[in-house]
């Protein structure tokens, strides 16, 4: 399986609620670029998972229209919530994107690739790959490993 975890672009600091805040401008091309590099590399056997707030749907529509809303993603899950609504580690697909929040995906990141409690940064518009693979091929599944593919900015795409 592969997790990949796309931080919402940057949005306005305030709105009528906190699910309501837009995207900036910036955040708009911050988007348009995360979309671009995912485009290039994703197959056509892709769950894309995305929270209820407006900027992370903002976010994800530079990309596609093809998405499912899931309001266990929402600002403050839980890392758990997360890996659960991707099914990790075997996956609900060969490839599920996530566009969610901080600190979670920070959460999630640092859970799977050095087994901590600790929430890495993640920056606005960053996309973290993160593939579920077994150390060979006659393993037990349970012995999985997390291994980094990728970690972008969109100041670097």
């Amino acid at each position: 399986m592969n997790l990949i975890l796309w931080r919402h672009a940057e949005a306005e600091d305030t709105a009528s609620s906190d699910l309501a805040r837009q995207l900036t401008s910036r955040g708009r091309k911050q988007a348009q670029a995360g979309a671009k590099w995912l485009r290039a590399r994703l197959d056509d056997h892709v769950t894309i998972l995305v929270s209820p707030a407006a900027r992370t749907v903002q976010t994800v529509e530079a990309l596609t229209d093809q998405y499912r809303v899931v309001r266990e993603i929402a600002p403050d899950a839980s890392a758990s919530d997360v890996l659960g609504a991707a099914g990790w580690p075997d996956g609900i697909a060969p490839t599920v994107v996530v566009v969610g929040h901080q600190p979670t995906l920070g959460h999630v990141a640092a859970r799977l690739i050095a087994k901590s409690g600790d929430s890495w940064s993640i920056r606005k518009g960053g996309i973290w790959w993160i593939e579920s693979r077994a150390r060979s091929a006659d393993s037990d599944p349970a012995l999985r490993e997390a291994v980094l593919k990728a970690a972008i900015s969109p100041d670097l795409i």
